[in-house]
């Protein structure tokens, strides 16, 4: 990972974003600012109890969620955390693999952050079995 990439901010759309059960636990007082976000060309999937992002060139797909910059001091142990809750392997097997990946702030800037998308398993079994939250947003699930 590049310097450039330890301080990329983490774009999240299920039970990461702030009220959520696992903001709670694994981002509640590292964060350093948190603000509404898009990601565009992608749709969120219900899954059994978790959200999952696909990538989806469909015109108007998004996904709904926020972008969380977390303090330099608690990055790594974040990154660490989130990227064992979401199983995401460096061999790109996980339940989730993290891209780093352009999104759009509610202010209408762009920012490329972490996301975590489904992993190659799970983005075959919804592409054979969608599962779409056609609003993007998690909430509606």
């Amino acid at each position: 990972m590049s310097a450039s990439d330890e301080d990329l901010p983490f774009f999240v759309y299920g039970t990461l974003r702030s009220g959520g059960r696992n903001h709670a636990v694994h981002l509640a007082g590292r964060c350093a600012d948190i603000r509404p976000a898009v990601l565009e060309g992608a749709a969120l999937h219900a899954g059994p109890g978790f959200p999952y992002a696909l990538p989806d060139a469909t015109p108007g797909r998004r996904i709904l969620g926020e972008l969380i910059t977390v303090r330099p001091g608690a990055y790594a142990g974040a990154l660490a955390d989130l990227d064992l809750l979401e199983e995401c392997r460096a061999d790109g097997t996980g339940l989730y693999v993290r891209r780093r990946l352009a999104v759009r702030t509610a202010a209408g800037g762009s920012r490329d952050a972490w996301v975590y998308l489904a992993g190659p398993a799970v983005a075959a079994r919804l592409r054979e079995r969608p599962a779409l939250i056609a609003s993007g947003d998690w909430a509606d699930r």
